[in-house]
């Protein structure tokens, strides 16, 4: 179980090249002493278990907080992020290029509806 987030904590993205690229190009980009970097690009050749080892992996460090992922790659990977019930890392699903945001995918903000009493 990941910690609560401390000082200083990281985001994390998980997404298209384009996507990743323009958050690294904001400064988000770390890359550890053990060489293990807080994102992923997905491409064509990108597998389902990458994806889901690195989605893993993001959820159990103590120095990240919040997890962006690609709407399109989350969907690849929907049983993990509908079984995630931890508030830290939060996780956030965002469009891409090529696929615009689809509220009704989005297991967050349908888990939020339900608790308020939005959901139809």
């Amino acid at each position: 179980m990941a910690a609560p987030p401390a000082e200083g904590s990281l985001l994390a993205v998980i997404g298209d090249e384009d996507t990743v690229t323009g958050f690294l190009l904001a400064g988000v980009g770390n890359v550890d002493l053990r060489k293990n970097t807080n994102f992923l690009v997905v491409s064509e050749k990108t597998t389902v278990k990458e994806i889901e080892d690195s989605f893993k992996d993001f959820t159990t460090r103590d120095d990240i907080a919040i997890i962006l992922i690609n709407q399109t790659v989350a969907s690849m990977i929907r049983h993990l992020i509908d079984n995630y019930q931890l508030p830290t890392p939060a996780i956030l699903e965002i469009p891409s290029k090529d696929q615009p945001y689809d509220p009704s995918k989005d297991s967050i903000l349908s888990r939020v509806k339900h608790m308020t009493g939005e959901a139809t």
